[in-house]
């Protein structure tokens, strides 16, 4: 069901556990407050913008929870700067939502605007330096990306104030009502590998009847080459790679599915959608190319580990269900600890048929096109 940005933007909050937002209602801003007129979350009148972030600043700090606050476009969103500036000093989750003028009216000198173009303020380099993250959202369709990267920051181990301006016109546009079920609002509380068992991961293992590693570039840059062939070899797992790890398996093994990537033949794309059940993402960011701009087919119906030493790549796609902030090969020789007994080897039989039927065959001959469809 589709819904308007403002509402989307409620909903959002009360999945974040919100019950209180602080502020002041101004023009740009109204149709988030109409939305909250709607739902369970209490709007609290501040005398002024700058209480209101000192105010979520505090909220933040003795409960627990994400602190919100709300200002207007221009003056109302520039009164916010010393308790947000206060916020990412102490790191509290304070989220800030302030309005902006219509997008067509950038540049054209409208009463507060913000945006940075012609000769009106750019309040994002206004607020860069006192935010973990700040974002003038002028378009809905990389909003969930937005509200990922925001719940990332919010719900993490050392959160900080995040700022998001929304457009008077982007406020009223419509979405999908059900993108706030694409975000883990777990996204912060990623284990670290030592905080983790690693019956964790070979549970999903054993439960999969057709895993597949894939590989990036932070796999070799952790040097885990070693112990992730001597792990997929032991399970007969198959590997997947970017094309930046390209090697990590050399691709005459039985077991490599080649490159997965929109440059490569049609093998680890025909496996993975068409088999895999287990995805153990190791390294790699899942970005434009390796992904063929992100094709759903990928990643549905399957369980996901991910495993990376940024945490800012975990999440920021997809969901998985086992999220790692760890160096891959740490990862890696914790699952070869653990394999004696413990891992069940696969079935490869289903690898042998996908080599055998995809691995020379010409994209062209086929109508599997690649270049074609990412454009």
């Amino acid at each position: 069901m589709n819904i308007t940005v403002s509402e989307l933007i409620i909903k959002y909050l009360e999945r974040l556990g919100t019950k209180y937002v602080f502020g002041i209602p101004g023009a740009h801003i109204l149709p988030l407050y109409d939305a909250i007129y709607n739902s369970q979350i209490k709007a609290v009148l501040s005398k002024h913008e700058q209480g209101a972030a000192f105010m979520a600043g505090g909220y933040a700090r003795i409960s627990g929870k994400v602190g919100v606050c709300i200002a207007t476009a221009g003056p109302g969103a520039t009164n916010l700067v010393t308790g947000l500036a206060n916020a990412y000093m102490d790191r509290l989750p304070v989220l800030a939502l302030t309005g902006e003028t219509p997008t067509y009216s950038f540049g054209k000198g409208a009463l507060q605007e913000s945006s940075g173009e012609g000769s009106s303020i750019n309040q994002h380099d206004l607020f860069r330096g006192i935010t973990r993250y700040n974002s003038l959202v002028q378009r809905t369709d990389y909003l969930l990306t937005v509200l990922r990267k925001t719940t990332g920051i919010l719900l993490s181990k050392k959160p900080g104030p995040v700022l998001l301006s929304i457009p008077y016109n982007v406020l009223k546009e419509t979405v999908d009502g059900s993108l706030v079920d694409h975000i883990s609002f777990d996204a912060g509380h990623v284990p670290s590998c030592t905080a983790l068992r690693s019956d964790d991961i070979i549970s999903l293992i054993n439960n999969a009847r057709n895993p597949v590693v894939i590989a990036g570039y932070g796999a070799i840059a952790s040097d885990a080459e070693e112990s992730l062939a001597d792990f997929c070899v032991k399970s007969n797992i198959p590997v997947a790679t970017t094309l930046k790890a390209r090697g990590i398996l050399p691709e005459t093994s039985d077991l490599s599915l080649g490159v997965l990537g929109i440059t490569a033949n049609e093998l680890a794309f025909r496996y993975i959608t068409e088999k895999a059940d287990l995805l153990i993402i190791a390294g790699a960011s899942f970005g434009e190319r390796t992904s063929y701009n992100w094709k759903s087919e990928l990643i549905k119906g399957k369980k996901i580990v991910h495993i990376d030493n940024s945490g800012e790549q975990l999440n920021k796609v997809f969901t998985a269900d086992i999220a790692l902030v760890a160096e891959v090969r740490q990862i890696f020789d914790l699952l070869n600890d653990a394999h004696a007994d413990a891992i069940r080897p696969k079935d490869m039989q289903q690898v042998l048929h996908y080599r055998a039927k995809y691995l020379n065959r010409d994209a062209r001959d086929n109508g599997f096109t690649l270049i074609n469809d990412f454009l």
